[in-house]
């Protein structure tokens, strides 16, 4: 039976799920190609949840750089999978 486990590499696309400390206007979803929610959490206030594929880990490193730049603290980042292949 053939391994059918895809492992994750640096140059390829993913999609991922970032979460930060605060509320980012949903107009930065352009900017930033994600697909942006909220919640709330009682020991955080809002969090924002940043969804969406991104085209290698040099953009994610890069994504998450301007994130900093706007202030935002990192709480968490979750590969969810890659992009599917025909």
């Amino acid at each position: 039976m053939p391994d059918k486990t895809h492992r994750l590499t640096l140059h390829e696309p993913a999609f991922y799920r970032i979460r930060i400390q605060g509320a980012l206007d949903e107009s930065w979803a352009e900017e930033l190609g994600m697909g942006i929610g909220w919640i709330k959490e009682i020991d955080r206030g809002p969090v924002t949840i940043l969804k969406g594929e991104v085209l290698d880990q040099a953009a994610l490193v890069g994504l998450i750089n301007r994130l900093y730049g706007l202030g935002l603290p990192l709480v968490s980042v979750e590969w969810l999978r890659h992009r599917k292949t025909r």
